[in-house]
């Protein structure tokens, strides 16, 4: 990987064009076209920015829009950054993404909403058909932050393909990175061509067409992508190996986890367990830390909760809300083996 990096940079900085969609970004969109199969897209410089172009283009800022709860906060950092008003609609308490009954009821009773946007959280699948029948019947643009979903497929697609618009995040942390960076996937030629505008600035040599941002990806962040993407498909068959450790070594805990659809191809991006209570969480975490061992608390607390929202924006959310409270993911990457889950496993149980 460090050789094909290098190589690359080596290409950009005899050509001096580092920034300004230059052939290792451009490389890169093609190279993510044809494994995502996909037509439309484009990289950014994070997935925050991919998120805030996404809702700009699609004609939201401003406006009223559905979001879950349970969600990392550039979720909700984008809309707020966007003038929008953030409607909390809770999750499904098997899945843990937005929950189609509720987000249903609550376009019914507030038409004024003008987008959707659910969370495939932990990379695992929204329920994708019901979201796209109730969007489809109210009128409403449906946008799905996939940050965590690249190399997540759902009925042979992949789930960077469904909605609207979709996003992915490219942070180091990422199953596919960047170091930083994101992008969005688009459905038309239209719509393609408005989000790449307003991604330069919103203008072409001197002519201003409409308001812009810088989310332009640099080379070397491009570089960084072209060296890793063919070493991820690797790298989600390292973590699948793991998650059957973890299995297999907290099976007599009887753990909950959340729920996987049938017809998702994972892409185990995270090892999420549901602790029966926040005591009982902290005490892992702090057995865990002491041997120098890293869990997070992916996703606290519930955003609905941040004391900076306005207080109309602060609706009750209960199973959001328990969840943030009570999931803490193990780590999961590349690097471990084995023998770390062997270690974090046996900590884990002690503690329990």
């Amino acid at each position: 990987m460090q050789e094909a990096f290098f190589q690359q940079c080596s290409d950009f900085f005899q050509s001096a064009w580092i920034t300004n969609n230059g052939d290792c970004v451009q490389k890169l969109e093609k190279s993510l076209t044809k494994y995502l199969d996909i037509s439309n897209i484009i990289s950014c410089n994070s997935g925050t920015t991919a998120l805030m172009l996404a809702v700009q283009s699609a004609g939201l800022a401003g406006k009223k829009i559905a979001v879950t709860p349970y969600t990392y906060v550039a979720t909700l950092s984008a809309l707020l950054w966007l003038g929008c008003t953030p409607v909390f609609v809770d999750v499904e308490p098997d899945t843990l993404c937005l929950s189609p009954d509720l987000l249903r009821r609550r376009l019914v009773k507030e038409s004024d909403i003008a987008g959707v946007l659910p969370v495939h959280i932990y990379g695992l699948a929204c329920d994708v058909e019901s979201l796209d029948t109730i969007c489809r019947e109210q009128g409403t643009t449906l946008i799905y932050d996939g940050a965590q979903a690249f190399g997540s497929r759902y009925k042979g697609k992949s789930l960077l393909a469904y909605g609207d618009y979709s996003i992915c995040s490219f942070h180091a942390t990422k199953i596919f990175h960047t170091a930083e960076g994101g992008c969005v996937v688009s459905h038309t030629d239209e719509a393609h061509k408005a989000l790449s505008l307003a991604r330069a600035f919103g203008h072409i040599d001197d002519t201003h067409y409409c308001l812009g941002i810088n989310g332009k990806m640099s080379e070397l962040h491009a570089a960084m992508g072209l060296a890793l993407l063919p070493g991820t498909d690797a790298e989600i068959e390292k973590r699948r190996k793991l998650h059957a450790a973890y299995e297999a070594a907290l099976g007599s805990a009887k753990l909950i986890r959340p729920a996987i659809r049938e017809g998702m191809e994972w892409n185990y991006a995270y090892y999420p367990i549901l602790l029966s209570d926040e005591d009982l969480l902290l005490k892992v975490q702090r057995t865990l830390t002491a041997q120098g061992i890293y869990p997070r608390r992916y996703f606290y607390p519930a955003l609905n909760m941040l004391s900076y929202l306005r207080p109309e924006c602060k609706a009750s959310c209960p199973v959001a809300e328990k969840a943030a409270n009570h999931a803490l993911c193990l780590p999961m990457h590349g690097d471990i083996d084995q023998e770390h889950v062997k270690i974090i496993t046996n900590i884990l149980l002690e503690s329990l």
